[in-house]
């Protein structure tokens, strides 16, 4: 259920994605080791040129995924050999790529690999971030329900205060004008970032989980902890479709729409890709990631998903590869 409500501000500001459903069995036409012992987390560019990588012992690289080389390798904690970031984005244009650990967060320079800031967080914890293009604008989901946007350059910061529970996921246009975020309180909202206030307003039965934004401000997609996946018109706040699956519970970890409008992929926490036709929400292929090795029951979570072109999807996992998939014609 949406609805559209007035405008309402409950801000501070301050300064300061012909298989059936069961996956074919299909294996990645090609598979490249980012992370010896596993990540913790990761992020694929919008255009799958570049993908952002936190492993378990060797903290934070940039690979080129057209090449297949390393073209950074970053470190958050200057006071600690342990790599702590678990959430990562990279901005829509390749500018810039944000890294957070649950308590603080740096901004890189994806061109000349130099950091940019790095901020704490001393109030609560962080569950999710995006980033916008140029590193412009920053979006932090928190576990006290807030989610502050900051406005790097200028120190202006903005306090969403809509949320009653914890954050689970946050997304934001690459311009930086539009979020969304969904919790713990059953509800995603889609919401300006300027004024605070709500645009949309989605309700859900259950823990939303999953949220995410077209990179053209044409769909958004919201997702629950128990049966609930939905599409939305992002121009009217209409939902478009229902993910359509028969498991008593389907649980994503990263979404991602394709360019031209006209599917989702997304990964799970038990391997699991898919592809999905926006305007029917049928499954249209899937398939299992490569699972860490030596680790019993085989298990790897998807941490991004993105499509290549219009006929092979890349995919990062917590076993430490990139996965480069055909999509069924």
């Amino acid at each position: 259920m949406c609805r559209a409500i007035q405008p309402i501000v409950i801000a501070v500001i301050s300064l300061i994605f012909i298989a059936a459903c069961q996956p074919s069995g299909q294996q990645p036409l090609q598979r490249w080791q980012h992370a010896v012992e596993g990540a913790y987390a990761a992020s694929i560019s919008d255009d799958s040129s570049l993908a952002a990588v936190s492993s378990v012992h060797h903290g934070i690289s940039l690979w080129d995924l057209n090449k297949n080389t390393q073209l950074f390798n970053w470190s958050q904690q200057q006071d600690s050999a342990d790599n702590l970031v678990l959430a990562i984005d990279i901005a829509a244009n390749n500018s810039h790529v944000l890294t957070a650990s649950s308590e603080n967060f740096s901004l890189w320079n994806a061109t000349t690999g130099k950091s940019e800031g790095f901020w704490q967080i001393d109030a609560s914890t962080i569950r999710d971030v995006a980033l916008s293009n140029n590193g412009q604008h920053i979006l932090i989901g928190r576990t006290d329900g807030k989610v502050t946007h900051v406005t790097p350059k200028t120190g202006r910061r903005l306090e969403f205060l809509g949320h009653q529970e914890k954050i689970n996921a946050v997304d934001m246009l690459p311009n930086g004008r539009i979020a969304i975020s969904g919790g713990n309180d059953f509800v995603a909202y889609v919401w300006d970032t300027q004024t605070g206030q709500v645009i949309y307003k989605f309700n859900h039965p259950s823990r939303v989980t999953m949220v995410a934004m077209d990179a053209k401000g044409r769909f958004a997609f919201t997702a629950d902890s128990k049966k609930l996946a939905h599409i939305w018109d992002l121009k009217t706040g209409e939902e478009i479709s229902q993910l359509q699956y028969s498991n008593r519970q389907e649980v994503f970890s990263s979404v991602r729409f394709s360019e031209d409008g006209q599917y989702l992929v997304t990964g799970a926490p038990s391997r699991k890709v898919s592809v999905w036709q926006i305007s029917s929400g049928k499954r249209m292929a899937s398939w299992r990631v490569t699972p860490k090795e030596d680790i019993h029951p085989a298990s790897a979570v998807v941490y991004s998903v993105a499509f290549r072109d219009n006929s092979h999807i890349i995919t990062e996992s917590s076993s430490g590869y990139a996965e480069l998939w055909q999509i069924p014609k």
